[in-house]
């Protein structure tokens, strides 16, 4: 039994997971949880990217458009669209 760092369930088959670069592991009862403890979040609108997303140097994206609202013209999506 493990208990979820995000909602403190005791899950039999919960999720261990480590992020290269960060130090530890995470332990989840749910993809949710994980979601929650390890996305990055758009550094224009806040939502967690559980896709690939956008990135410069310094900032991550959901998509293209909040890259491109956020004043970001070089970056394209997985759709080849420029920002």
């Amino acid at each position: 039994m493990a208990t979820c760092d995000i909602c403190g369930n005791e899950y039999r088959n919960a999720l261990l997971i480590s992020v290269e670069g960060l130090p530890g592991r995470g332990v989840y009862d749910s993809f949710e949880c994980a979601i929650a403890g390890h996305a990055p979040r758009c550094a224009r609108c806040g939502c967690a990217i559980i896709g690939h997303g956008v990135q410069d140097d310094v900032s991550i994206y959901c998509c293209a458009n909040c890259a491109r609202r956020d004043g970001n013209r070089e970056l394209v999506d997985n759709a080849g669209v420029r920002s």
